[in-house]
């Protein structure tokens, strides 16, 4: 595997844990997704420390992929906000459904490495025609 298919095999793996924390459903009618998250967070206080454990993760495979701080200080924000609201009994469950932190994470992440990407400027490398015998 070169770097770009791990950078690849990452990204990839941190989208199936957001989708799968914040949209594994969608509510019949409505445009809400629950997922684990939601379900996990249903149980007060370790319910919603151990659905905070992936966003974690992500903040720390986030940093590892070159995140910007400004990047990583949103993710955080996100993460501290969905577990502190998440908390309150009821009304932390419904802002759980829609405020959606993780996937929030991952487009964040997603947008900083594509404006990265974009403003990285290409390595030229000389053709072999140009390298003379001695």
């Amino acid at each position: 595997m070169n770097i770009e298919q791990d950078i690849d095999f990452e990204l990839e793996r941190m989208r199936k844990v957001a989708l799968r924390m914040d949209a594994l459903f969608l509510i019949p009618g409505t445009n809400v997704s629950l997922g684990l998250d939601n379900i996990v967070g249903l149980v007060p206080v370790v319910g919603d420390v151990a659905a905070m454990m992936p966003g974690v993760w992500m903040i720390h495979r986030a940093r590892r992929l070159g995140a910007r701080p400004g990047t990583l200080a949103y993710m955080i924000t996100n993460t501290v906000i969905d577990f502190a609201i998440g908390t309150i009994p009821i009304v932390g469950d419904i802002f759980d459904a829609v405020y959606n932190a993780n996937i929030r994470n991952y487009r964040a992440l997603m947008r900083d490495l594509n404006k990265r990407s974009a403003m990285a400027k290409p390595v030229h490398r000389p053709s072999m025609g140009c390298i003379k015998a001695v």
